[in-house]
């Protein structure tokens, strides 16, 4: 074998030992990063602590989809994530069930809460039976 087809041996090599160190570590970072989304869905925290929230103004229109919504309260400081929101909305009990309206929303407030008021479901929850 010669110094050259010895050097073009080893370059291809080490080229393909890299891209495949690459590609392992892209699906790592895939897969955390897919992870942390879909925990956020279900534990995403409100954006103020209870108490310290700020009272917005939100006007939802007939024809505003989830991705409207959520764009909205994004913009409005309500939540932090419109997409969190979007995945938020689509796996609750209030898909498709938000109401057009003007409605008052708290920063305190979790996406879940804010999907109740804007679906119009107020009713109390019962006290639990001891």
């Amino acid at each position: 074998m010669t110094k050259w087809k010895l050097v073009k041996t080893i370059l291809g090599i080490s080229c393909s030992a890299l891209i495949f160190i690459l590609a392992i570590y892209g699906l790592y970072q895939a897969g955390v990063r897919s992870y942390s989304f879909g925990y956020r869905i279900f534990t995403e925290p409100a954006v103020a602590v209870e108490g310290e929230g700020r009272e917005k103004l939100v006007q939802v229109k007939q024809s505003m989809g989830a991705a409207e919504i959520g764009e909205l309260l994004q913009d409005k400081g309500l939540v932090r994530d419109k997409w969190l929101f979007v995945f938020q909305l689509k796996f609750s009990e209030y898909n498709k069930k938000i109401l057009p309206g003007i409605y008052t929303l708290d920063t305190s407030m979790t996406a879940q809460d804010m999907m109740k008021v804007m679906s119009g479901d107020t009713k109390e929850e019962e006290p639990a039976k001891e």
